[in-house]
C-alpha cells in the first residue's frame, strides 16, 4: 500500500503544474501533506472495492495515484472561483472527490447512475469526511433547475450528449478532462474557449474549459 508520503512524491509534477496564474497558485499552497493522507485512504478504498466491482480499469496503484488524483487535482487547480461543482458520471470519484478534498469549501455534486459505484462513492464520502453529495441517478433526472457554477467531465460514456446536458447545468463554466483532438460542438452556441491545457505526462491529454457567453 503507497503512502501519504509515496503519493505526495507521485503528485508532485501535477502539483509543480497546477501552480500556474492566481487560482493555481492558491492551490499550490493547499494543504499538500493532509491531502495526500486523505488521498492515501482513498485509494486503499479503491484497490478494496476493486477487487469486487470494476470501478477503474487501471490497477497498478502508482497509476491510479498519477492517472486518476494528479489529473484530478489539476484541474481542481484551475476551476476558478466556484461555489458548486457537478461531477458528471463520476464513476470511482474522479474528478470530483480529489477536487473536494483540494477544495473543501465547494459544494461538490458525485453524480453516477451505476448503482455500485454510487454505493462505492456514499463510502467514499463517509470515510474522508468531505461533505459531497451523492446523486445516484442520470443528470437527466435531476430537476430541471438545479444549476452549477461548474460542471466537469471525465472518460463518461456517449460524451457528446452529456457534454450536452452539462452546458444546459453549468451557469459558468464547463469543463472536460479529455484528448487534444476531440472536439464538443454542443457547446459552441452558447460557450467560448477559454482554455485547453495539456495534463503533465501526458501527449494528448487535455483539460478544456469552455465559460459560458453573456446571453447564452
Amino acid at each position: 500500500m503507497l503512502t501519504a508520503e509515496s503519493i505526495a512524491e507521485l503528485l508532485e509534477p501535477y502539483r509543480l503544474a497546477a501552480a500556474d496564474g492566481v487560482e493555481g497558485a492558491k492551490a499550490g499552497q493547499a494543504d499538500w501533506a493532509g491531502i495526500c493522507g486523505q488521498l492515501a485512504v482513498y485509494l486503499g478504498l479503491i484497490l478494496r472495492w476493486n477487487a469486487r466491482i470494476n470501478l477503474t480499469a487501471i490497477r497498478e496503484p502508482e497509476e491510479i495515484v498519477r492517472r486518476h488524483f494528479g489529473e484530478s487535482l489539476f484541474a481542481g487547480a484551475r476551476l476558478g472561483g466556484c461555489a458548486t461543482l457537478l461531477d458528471f458520471g463520476s464513476g470511482a470519484g474522479f474528478p470530483g472527490v480529489p477536487i473536494q478534498l483540494l477544495r473543501p469549501e465547494v459544494e461538490v455534486t458525485l453524480a453516477e447512475s451505476r448503482i455500485r459505484k454510487a454505493a462505492f462513492l456514499r463510502e467514499a464520502v463517509r470515510s474522508l469526511g468531505v461533505r459531497s453529495e451523492v446523486w445516484a441517478d442520470r443528470v437527466e433526472a435531476m430537476p430541471e433547475e438545479r444549476r452549477f457554477n461548474a460542471v466537469v467531465l471525465r472518460g463518461v460514456d456517449e460524451m457528446e450528449s452529456a457534454v450536452g446536458e452539462a452546458g444546459r447545468r453549468a451557469k459558468e463554466r464547463v469543463m472536460i478532462l479529455g484528448v487534444r483532438s476531440a472536439d464538443y460542438p454542443s457547446l459552441a452556441r452558447d460557450f467560448g474557449m477559454e482554455e485547453r491545457v495539456g495534463l503533465p505526462g501526458s501527449r494528448e491529454g487535455v483539460l478544456l474549459v469552455a465559460r459560458r457567453l453573456r446571453g447564452g
